[in-house]
């Protein structure tokens, strides 16, 4: 009998109306424990569970929670719409993608005493609960300030009047600003501002100055301030990191000590911008004869558990920020630079304090043991990764020609090792160029180029990559509370469009659930038919987002069974998390992980799988707007491209030279009108056979570089097919003709109804 038959599991039914009955959002714990479902069973009702979101009968939310489809998650952020003649506060949530109306939420009386009640307008951070009937009742966690009222635009000045324009894409509305009220704003100005309601209709009230619109500074300032990211850091942080001491050798027990690694050359290999860095690496081939062809390896983490203790100001200020973001201009680091640009940061000729992990590998790539230590390194030279590649490939310099033979060779020879175990394991590996934009010396993108990926870039993926499942592993052996980096597979739901789109291109992906392996297969095709851009957008397309937690769930896309985050404490906070529960376990002295965290680990995952899409989404936003003003300057010229994505109101295209993305709206496409073909993602005309496949090239020109929301917009050229259909036959001709002269003649519209003939 398999787990999944076993008599103690409640059938479908009886969970579902467990899940619906419930108030609030239950978990696979609380169903267990109303079911009395323990040991091997429990696997069983993970897998109920599974079939029950996929068939969409059940969603999960936030802290892994299930609820009924469509229900709102336990913290949301929700807007006061109303007040109700008993006073109370009625509201809906502030973000609404469905087509359904908004679900009303009843606002019950602020727990904390003496808080002042929330007015319309105001949006808050609420914990939300379902009732019965299907009704939700909320509880303030903080007023967030003025909810929909309140906006971000550029602040502008025609014929002496002012106004301000969203920058929202979202809320594409303009506002007027009496003079009263411009708070000293510029024209072209980015300001927040809020809606002000008068007896002449609404006008906006200047709140905050940003900075210029054209100043590419100010790309950064708006992510920030409109994701809500923290810059200044609190005082006491500061004080506590500015206070800081290098790390001794003696871990504060007298018989316990750091190791002193010293004299081996490890050196950090990073980016040539990069300002911290937090990892030292260093291999020599095994010694032992009964590991031939192995190797050890020394991975060596900067000691930031040793600075950032549980519960004190920096670890407080480092989980609210919970990773560092990137601009093209700036970084916001998840530590003071007291920390993550000095004592934490293992930069050469210095002593510092890391945990080091040692790992033996043998000829497989596979981990045959490992050990971690708090230890003490001195790093002997900080490398970039061109000067390691070019020094692999023989073209050493100063720095690199003492390093070539004892240092470089042997990691690119333990490199080699694990790449061959990758291999062998299938990972998924997505190869889509990532785009790095230069500035100049005034601030203003020089060029935009994709990113190199040399071998020297792999080389250090892997290293990491090892040092994570080794830590991981070592921690579940001992039994050691820690976060897990989990990325679950596909869902069924986006495994059957993925398996359509790739039928319809000729590619054949097994019914049912796939391994790493599958998809891998799969690239591996497209770069042979020359199809590699494609493919690769449909399969990360497909892909679940990586989180944060506590439970054992595995890497798909690595396809590893235990995997987590120990190599970048310096700006990841679940690193830290990791490294605290490596001091717990190897007893490495003081620092190490307390029982108030073990037991809150499920919410600090939760926590920093947030703050981590927070800091991505802010990333995109500065760099979209970064090339929209590069792109300005080209606003009339001609480029060539791939549509990276199909929708019914047009098509994404993605530029072949910059990497640029921007939308051709279905209103400018030759007269027709248009069907969106979901399975086969593409826009086909009904009348003229026009059609526009994703991966397919085109020719367009630039109509449009929005700086204000970092939109481009693309007018077609060349490109597209053209589709027949003769009964069940379809025939398809590749054309590539100018519509210049439709779209002069009037006939970009997207027309219902074709010209008589």
């Amino acid at each position: 009998m398999t787990d999944r038959d076993h008599p103690s599991l409640p059938s479908k039914a009886q969970i579902l109306e467990f899940v619906k009955e419930t108030p609030g959002n239950v978990g696979k714990r609380e169903i267990a424990r109303e079911f009395g479902i323990k040991g091997a069973a429990r696997q069983g009702l993970k897998q109920i569970l599974i079939e029950l979101q996929d068939d969409g009968l059940l969603e999960r939310g936030r802290k892994r929670r299930l609820r009924p489809p469509g229900a709102l998650p336990p913290v949301l952020i929700i807007d006061v719409v109303s007040i109700d003649s008993d006073g109370d506060p009625l509201c809906t949530p502030a973000r609404w993608d469905s087509e359904d109306a908004r679900p009303v939420i009843h606002l019950t009386a602020n727990s904390k005493r003496g808080a002042a009640a929330p007015g319309k307008g105001d949006r808050i951070l609420a914990r939300v609960k379902r009732v019965s009937g299907g009704q939700y009742e909320a509880e303030a966690i903080r007023v967030l300030g003025a909810g929909s009222d309140a906006f971000m635009g550029v602040y502008e000045i025609h014929d002496d009047a002012g106004s301000v324009s969203s920058i929202d894409r979202k809320r594409r509305t303009t506002y007027p600003v009496e003079k009263r009220d411009d708070g000293g704003a510029a024209n072209g100005d980015v300001v927040e501002a809020e809606i002000v309601r008068g007896r002449h209709g609404r006008r906006a009230r200047v709140t905050t100055i940003i900075g210029p619109i054209d100043a590419p500074s100010t790309f950064s300032l708006i992510a920030l301030k409109s994701r809500e990211i923290p810059v200044e850091f609190h005082a006491d942080a500061l004080t506590q990191a500015e206070n800081s001491k290098p790390a001794p050798l003696a871990l504060g027990d007298k018989d316990k000590r750091r190791a002193d690694l010293r004299d081996i050359p490890l050196v950090t290999i990073d980016g040539a911008d990069a300002r911290d860095f937090d990892d030292a690496v260093f291999a020599t081939p095994d010694d032992d004869p009964k590991n031939p062809g192995g190797w050890r390896l020394i991975i060596a983490i900067a000691d930031v558990s040793w600075y950032v203790r549980p519960g004190d100001a920096l670890d407080i200020s480092a989980k609210e920020r919970g990773t560092s973001v990137y601009f093209p201009d700036r970084v916001t680091p998840m530590l003071p630079e007291a920390l993550s640009n000095d004592l934490c940061s293992l930069r050469p000729n210095e002593d510092r304090a890391c945990v080091a992990a040692h790992i033996w590998i043998d000829q497989n790539g596979t981990i045959l043991r490992s050990t971690f230590e708090r230890a003490l390194i001195r790093s002997a030279a900080r490398l970039t990764y061109e000067q390691v590649q070019s020094a692999h490939d023989g073209a050493t310099d100063d720095l690199t020609a003492p390093l070539a033979t004892p240092v470089i060779a042997p990691l690119y020879g333990a490199y080699a090792t694990l790449e061959s175990g990758r291999v062998k394991r299938g990972t998924l590996e997505i190869n889509l160029p990532e785009l790095q934009i230069h500035l100049g010396e005034d601030g203003h993108i020089g060029r935009i180029e994709p990113r190199p990926r040399l071998d020297s870039h792999r080389l250090i993926e892997e290293f990491m990559i090892t040092a994570n499942v080794a830590a991981a592993k070592t921690l579940a052996a001992k039994n050691i509370p820690f976060l897990y980096r989990v990325h679950e597979p596909p869902s069924l739901e986006k495994l059957e469009a993925l398996r359509e789109s790739l039928t319809g291109l000729g590619y054949k992906l097994a019914k049912g659930a796939v391994k790493t392996s599958d998809l891998t297969g799969i690239i591996r095709q497209a770069t042979e038919k020359n199809q590699s851009r494609l493919v690769n957008t449909l399969i990360l397309r497909s892909q679940s987002k990586a989180v944060y937690t506590p439970e054992l769930e595995g890497h798909f896309g690595l396809a590893l069974s235990q995997y987590c985050h120990f190599t970048s404490p310096i700006r990841r906070y679940p690193d830290i998390i990791v490294h605290r529960a490596l001091v717990d376990a190897f007893r490495q002295g003081p620092g190490g992980l307390t029982p108030e965290e073990a037991d809150g680990l499920e919410d600090i995952g939760d926590q920093t799988s947030i703050t981590e899409r927070r800091a991505e989404a802010a990333e995109r936003d500065a760099k979209d707007r970064y090339i929209a003003a590069f792109m300005a300057e080209h606003v009339g010229a001609t480029f060539h491209g791939h549509i990276n994505g199909v929708a019914r109101f047009g098509f994404f295209v993605t530029l072949d030279d910059t990497g640029a993305d921007g939308l051709v709206p279905v209103s400018t496409l030759p007269w027709d009108r248009y069907f969106h073909e979901e399975a086969a993602n593409r826009l086909v005309g009904q009348q003229t056979g026009n059609a526009y496949t994703m991966g397919g090239a085109v020719k367009v020109k630039l109509t449009e570089a929005n700086v204000h929301t970092g939109g481009l917009v693309f007018h077609v050229l060349e490109g597209g097919e053209t589709i027949k259909t003769t009964g069940n036959r379809t025939n398809k001709r590749q054309t590539s003709r100018s519509f210049r002269q439709n779209i002069k003649k009037g006939g970009k519209g997207r027309n219902k109804k074709a010209p008589q003939k």
